[in-house]
This record gives structure tokens, sequence and C-alpha cells, in this order.
């Protein structure tokens, strides 16, 4: 098993910047591929990025290229997803999530991922 626990999320202008966490215990974390999703109201959950159990590789959705960056803590068991250039439809509950099998033809899917976190607000003004 592996708990994920989000935080960091917030009310914030456009324009802004935030950076989400998620710090996970339970089963090794070094051993577990991560992903960030986003879900909007009425909207189905869409993928956000994701990184390798080593961290040296990420995926980004379109939409997160060139404004997000995600990184990996594993001495911390921590993964981070710093969030820039904020705009009105990043608005989104976000989910941190964890395959523990990992690969680059899974990390979009969320069916790939056993765990999920409970979820953190981003909510950003226009």
């Amino acid at each position: 098993q592996v708990q994920l626990v989000e935080s960091g999320g917030e009310f914030v202008q456009a324009g802004g910047s935030l950076r989400l966490s998620c710090a996970a215990s339970g089963r090794t974390f070094s051993n577990c591929a991560m992903g960030w999703f986003r879900q909007a109201t009425e909207k189905e959950r869409e993928f956000v990025a994701a990184i390798s159990r080593s961290g040296i590789s990420t995926y980004y959705a379109d939409f997160a290229k060139g404004r997000f960056t995600l990184s990996r803590d594993n001495a911390k068991n921590t993964v981070y997803l710093q969030m820039n250039s904020l705009k009105p439809e990043d608005t989104a509950v976000y989910y941190c999530a964890a395959d523990p099998i990992g690969g680059s033809y899974r990390y979009r899917y969320t069916r790939y991922y056993d765990y999920w976190g409970q979820g953190t607000q981003v909510t950003v003004s226009s």
C-alpha cells in the first residue's frame, strides 16, 4: 500500500504560481512512477504530468509544457509540481497518483495508477 497526501492548492490570480506537493508513505516510494491528474467541475479527470521512478524522465500534457515542472525527492518521499503562469482554465482538483510498475506507455492513463491521494483544490481567478 501507498498513502498519498497532496498539499499546496490555493486560490491564486491568473499569472501566478503554485507548488503542489505529494507526500507518500507505505510501500517504497522510489519503486513507483508518480503522476498528477486534475479534474475540473463536470469534466473528466485528465493527465497533467508524470515522472519515472528515478526522476530522470518526465512527461507533460500539452497544456502543461513550458509552464509546469514535475520533480521528485526520493529521500523525502515527495513529488513536487511547480505550476507557473497559471490560467483560469487550470482551476481544478489536482490528484497525485502512484504506479508501482511504471513505463512510458502507461503514464497518461488513470487505469495504471493503483494509489491516489484525496486531491487539492487549485483555483485561478481572472
